[in-house]
């Protein structure tokens, strides 16, 4: 059975693994983005169990804009109380336990926590292979980021939580 829970700074080695299992070198985010994220935060950083392993990851910051931008890769600020756009910079599930309904759960996790904080929108960047996922999870396309993470197209995908 899977378990949601907020990340831990012992979960460090696993969530370094795991990202780069799912992302290529250039997509991924580093040990040190990791630690940053870890430390700073942790309250919108969860990850999913089962059985005592860590099997997959959803995190990233709250922003004052709708859309990700690249500086948040390596530029994070602690979370406000309440109010703003949370963004989601990484959603990685092992192998192993995809198509298993574990993203869309880590998806719920950090929306259920969203809403309770009032947080305006959901919003991350995806490849186009994974816009039909994000849609079917209530996410509207916005078309092509101007993002360059990683030297590929992202698109837009917003939820509006209110």
């Amino acid at each position: 059975m899977v378990q949601i829970r907020m990340v831990k700074k012992e979960d460090l080695a696993d969530l370094v693994v795991l990202e780069n299992r799912c992302f290529l070198k250039e997509e991924a985010a580093t040990e040190e983005a990791f630690k940053k994220r870890i430390k700073t935060i942790s309250d919108s950083f969860f990850v999913a169990e089962v059985e005592g392993v860590i099997v997959g990851l959803i995190n990233g910051p709250v922003i004052e804009s709708p859309y990700i931008t690249d500086d948040l890769f390596s530029e994070i600020k602690v979370n406000p109380a309440t109010g703003g756009h949370q963004s989601v910079l990484g959603l990685a599930v092992s192998p192993k336990y995809q198509n298993q309904g574990i993203a869309g759960a880590l998806l719920a996790s950090l929306e259920k926590d969203a809403k309770e904080k009032h947080r305006e929108t959901i919003t991350l960047t995806c490849k186009k292979d994974l816009v039909c996922f994000y849609e079917k999870h209530g996410y509207i396309n916005h078309g092509a980021s101007s993002s360059e993470h990683g030297g590929v197209t992202w698109y837009n995908m917003v939820k509006p939580l209110k």
